[in-house]
């Protein structure tokens, strides 16, 4: 059925004001008078009917020998780089090109009508992954939350990510009804007990492909100024040397998880599990340097796109013993 004049212009300038404007998805909902759910089909279909085109190109001479260097450091099947051209260092703009790349990867794979269940983390970089992502349409894809969810919706929490990707592709979405942190490790225990969260779990240990991001554990981080975590909990990830966040879990700068009551407190899919599992990880902004040598050292990543400057970062630190 073809649209009125209105419904078009509606896509236009939802089109408009969320990519030249810059407007993010919530005000240009209230710019429009229109649901947010709206305003994310307008932009998905404004992308699908060619009126939106994002591209990177991202194999250029540069980009590949990095990704190459950093395959063969960490042992990853895969890794790419996205360029940031004239060594850019904002961290907004790392996360969109990491955010592209990683809608191509994510294309790639959900493409066609095969069943497909992919495991989804949060952040912002994973909420920039599903803002660009365009084109892909399979109804038997499922994105399963790794991890509980914020006390707030946020489009970077895990809850609004699987409901954009599903959104998006016509897939479905499953989410962990718990919270991202639980008050204690004996609440953590109960929660874990429960029949949905069980069988959430069971789904995304299941998962065909994990895609996660990461957190720095410092005062700018996500993690910090959502507060979520609270002044004390913070002084505490400081004194046990944490470094990185993902999937509710601390890492040290060596990898393994810090020794700290916060990692029994999250409800949310073990690291065992994790690297049973074919784990993509986005990571953006120099700053993540540090985060994302601890994550890779875990051994739960499989595969990598990061930009061109955290890549530049990280290869600079030096081999690991």
């Amino acid at each position: 059925m073809s649209q009125t004049r209105a419904e078009t212009d509606d896509l236009v300038q939802a089109a408009w004001l969320y990519h030249v404007a810059g407007l993010s998805q919530e005000e240009v909902s209230r710019r429009l008078g229109l649901s947010r759910f709206k305003v994310l089909r307008l932009l998905a279909e404004a992308r699908d009917r060619g009126l939106v085109r994002i591209t990177l190109e991202h194999e250029t001479t540069g980009t590949l020998d990095l990704a190459g260097r950093l395959a063969a450091r960490f042992g990853l099947t895969e890794v790419q780089v996205a360029p940031m051209p004239g060594g850019i260092s904002d961290a907004t703009v790392a996360r969109r090109a990491v955010g592209i790349v990683a809608a191509g990867w994510l294309a790639r794979i959900g493409r066609g009508d095969a069943a497909v269940t992919i495991g989804v983390g949060w952040g912002r970089t994973m909420a920039a992954m599903a803002g660009a992502l365009t084109g892909l349409h399979n109804r038997n894809l499922c994105f399963v939350s790794l991890m509980g969810a914020m006390s707030q919706s946020a489009h970077t929490s895990p809850f609004d990510v699987c409901t954009r990707l599903a959104a998006l592709t016509g897939g479905s979405a499953m989410f962990l009804p718990a919270p991202f942190l639980s008050d204690s490790e004996a609440d953590c225990a109960v929660i874990l007990r429960q029949r949905l969260v069980r069988e959430t779990l069971a789904a995304a240990r299941g998962a065909d492909h994990a895609i996660i991001s990461l957190g720095e554990c410092t005062p700018e981080a996500l993690l910090y100024t959502s507060g979520i975590l609270t002044g004390a909990e913070a002084q505490a990830l400081a004194r046990v040397g944490a470094v990185a966040d993902s999937t509710g879990k601390f890492f040290r700068a060596d990898g393994q998880l810090a020794d700290i009551d916060l990692n029994r407190r999250a409800p949310s899919i073990g690291l065992d599990d994790l690297r049973r599992t074919d784990v993509m990880l986005l990571a953006a902004g120099p700053a993540k340097a540090a985060a994302t040598l601890a994550v890779l050292r875990s051994g739960i990543v499989n595969r990598l796109i990061a930009d061109e400057t955290l890549a530049r970062a990280i290869l600079a630190t030096g081999e690991d013993a």
